[in-house]
């Protein structure tokens, strides 16, 4: 996260800054910054992944444990035995009408597992980039005095991964204010957006 502090926060965002303003940032940026990248290349995808993937819902929010090699991703994080549960008790579950059972279970690095879906950018068909947010943001806001948040957003939903201990929002009211993903679904993105209560 180095980056973040010597780079592009200071320079960009720390002239313009005002007290009550929150900073929304893409979890790929932090996650590039920290090097958490996980490269397909480097994954054998097993029988297992390439079975319970087929069972996965899809979304249109974009790719999840459907694709084998985020499966594989889940598999090689939590164990064999916990996906093979979470893929059970999310079947289970799903007849009852209850979604994301899986990933509750299998926790935030799958569920915030972003990339291996080229057919959409194809600057991510070769990785997909787990994080862990909350921690980045206090620390921005310790040494920069800036308030942040970091969010996986897109065309469909926003979920909010981190955010600093002093934002007085809860998640459903800060993924509210970037509901319509100002920071774009094109291959040119914006890494950090600026938001300011009027």
């Amino acid at each position: 996260t180095r980056t973040i502090f010597a780079g592009f926060v200071p320079q960009y965002v720390k002239p313009i800054y005002e007290e009550d303003d929150i900073i929304s940032i893409s979890e790929k940026i932090i996650s590039l910054c920290q090097k958490r990248v996980v490269y397909k290349k480097d994954m054998k995808v097993g029988a297992l992944a390439k079975f319970l993937s087929k069972f996965a819902m899809r979304s249109d929010a974009g790719c999840g444990v459907d694709n084998p090699y985020k499966m594989q991703f889940a598999i090689n994080l939590c164990g064999r035995l916990k996906v093979i549960w979470a893929a059970i008790a999310g079947g289970v579950c799903k007849l009852f009408g209850k979604k994301g059972v899986f990933y509750e279970i299998t926790g935030p690095e799958v569920s915030g597992l972003d990339g291996f879906y080229g057919h959409v950018f194809e600057d991510y068909n070769d990785f997909g980039i787990p994080e862990n947010s909350t921690g980045v943001c206090n620390e921005i806001y310790e040494k920069l005095g800036i308030k942040a948040m970091i969010v996986d957003a897109n065309d469909f939903n926003a979920e909010i991964l981190g955010k600093s201990d002093v934002i007085k929002y809860n998640d459903e009211e800060l993924a509210k204010m970037i509901k319509d993903n100002p920071a774009g679904q094109e291959k040119t993105l914006t890494p950090i957006v600026l938001i300011r209560r009027k």
